[in-house]
């Protein structure tokens, strides 16, 4: 059966308003309410989806009586308040990746939701990419055997990590880019326990404009069943480089088949000299552009497609319908982030880390 909701979302920066306009265009969002740090996004981001309410209020927004359910879209930091003060309301949320930056203040968060019985999930919008679905139904399938290997690399470019890093400097592209891989593979395989995690870095280019974080960086995975994991990642490309979010490759070895999914983009390259807006970036043109390759998806003659797109629709259609919601909840995710602090720890200890972390 369906129902009408209230939607509350906190944080109108680009993904609390591109969530907020796919929201509005939802059959069973009857009521929008917008909060921000800066009052006058919020009543930017306010006219662009016909929200009844907006201000820089987010507990005001999240307690509203006809607010149902609440999107935390804060910066990667900031989760946490929203997060706790829907919780304590009752309400079900969506939080944008990665849960927290700390296991400490995700552990609250997944403490303060099992014990209201709240349900969260957490933005993990590669799942929603229509060939990671195709490739979960064939896993799910069983028709390349029983997962026994996977890796997975990213490349980005250093622009895109400066401007991450800048909002806060711990969301580096292990925590806050690789973590997108690191839940991807973990949901392909069932999410099975991780037990070791030995890594590697170079830094160069990032650490000379005053950030901590590596370059490049390599990790193996093995997790208890002995399923051994590649992943890689690097966003340190040049400035100009055509992606324009992940530019990525996922491979799935298993004793019945294989799986390799080519998401670069390389095949759809359109070079313009009127020059195309970045995704990321507000205010930027680049000349030359892989099409497709922006993480959230894209607008074409006047709709957003995409993952972003499909996993927001997904999340409402859940709270609206009762539809299946392929989202991971506030503990997976929590191990998902464990995961990449220990990519992280192993590169600064140039050892082997074992799990759980302490």
């Amino acid at each position: 059966m369906s129902r009408s909701i209230g939607l509350g979302i906190v944080g109108c920066g680009r993904i609390g308003a591109l969530r907020a306009r796919l929201a509005a265009r939802h059959a069973g969002v009857r009521f929008i309410a917008l909060s921000d740090a800066d009052a006058a996004s919020a009543a930017r981001v306010a006219g662009l989806c016909g929200a009844q309410v907006h201000g820089s209020d987010n507990r005001a927004v999240i307690e509203h009586p006809e607010v149902d359910a609440v999107i935390v879209a804060t910066p990667e930091g900031e989760h946490l308040a929203p997060l706790l003060a829907a919780i304590a309301c009752g309400k079900p949320v969506l939080v944008e990746k990665p849960v927290a930056l700390t296991l400490a203040e995700a552990d609250r968060a997944i403490a303060a939701a099992e014990a209201a019985k709240v349900d969260v999930r957490v933005g993990y919008s590669r799942r929603y990419k229509d060939r990671y679905l195709l490739a979960k139904e064939q896993v799910v399938k069983g028709r390349i055997g029983r997962v026994l290997g996977a890796s997975a690399r990213v490349y980005n470019s250093r622009a895109q990590a400066l401007a991450m890093m800048g909002r806060n400097p711990h969301a580096t592209p292990v925590v806050d880019a690789l973590t997108y891989y690191v839940d991807l593979i973990g949901w392909f395989l069932g999410h099975p326990q991780l037990v070791e995690v030995y890594a590697r870095g170079q830094k160069g280019v990032l650490a000379a404009a005053g950030h901590a974080a590596d370059d490049v960086d390599y990790a193996l995975l093995t997790y208890a069943d002995g399923t051994v994991v590649n992943l890689a990642v690097s966003y340190a490309l040049p400035s100009q480089y055509p992606a324009q979010g992940h530019a990525a490759r996922v491979e799935l070895i298993g004793d019945a088949g294989v799986m390799i999914l080519d998401d670069d983009h390389t095949d759809q390259l359109m070079y313009s000299e009127q020059g195309m807006p970045h995704v990321y970036l507000p205010g930027e043109q680049v000349n030359m552009v892989f099409l497709q390759s922006g993480t959230p998806g894209d607008w074409a003659l006047g709709e957003f497609w995409g993952p972003i797109a499909n996993e927001t629709r997904a999340w409402l259609d859940w709270l609206v319908l009762g539809s299946p919601c392929a989202l991971p909840d506030a503990r997976t995710a929590r191990a998902t982030l464990e995961a990449t602090l220990a990519i992280e720890a192993s590169v600064a200890q140039r050892s082997a880390v074992t799990l759980p972390l302490a």
